[in-house]
């Protein structure tokens, strides 16, 4: 995906949302990159799994809400937390004893 300046520089998909760390030049809105990207990926994600369309009907693939913080002296803090919170996640589902299932499985290469 391509959107001049911005760099994905960590990411996690979880079963029902994604974790991104990303560096949005000044110029480009949040809003504005947050459309791109959705707009994007439920383009490519439906191209590559037309199944999907079905399931989804109408639709949207993705949520119609996001939220966004922005990263100063904490950058190293928010990167452990997008690399561990699938791990952390589980051990809580585990106590749960709610069923862990990945709707991304196979979707995405």
């Amino acid at each position: 995906m391509q959107m001049g300046g911005v760099e994905i520089i960590e990411g996690h998909m979880m079963p029902d949302h994604v974790h991104l760390l990303v560096e949005i030049p000044p110029r480009i809105s949040v809003s504005s990159f947050m459309g791109y990207l959705k707009g994007k990926s439920s383009l490519m994600i439906f191209e590559k799994n037309p199944n999907l369309k079905y399931k989804f009907g109408n639709r949207n693939f993705w949520a119609t809400g996001y939220y966004v913080s922005t990263v100063g002296l904490n950058e190293a803090t928010i990167r452990k937390y997008i690399r561990e919170q699938e791990h952390e996640d589980m051990m809580e589902d585990k106590l749960s004893k709610k069923e862990y299932v990945n709707p991304f499985k196979g979707l995405l290469k």
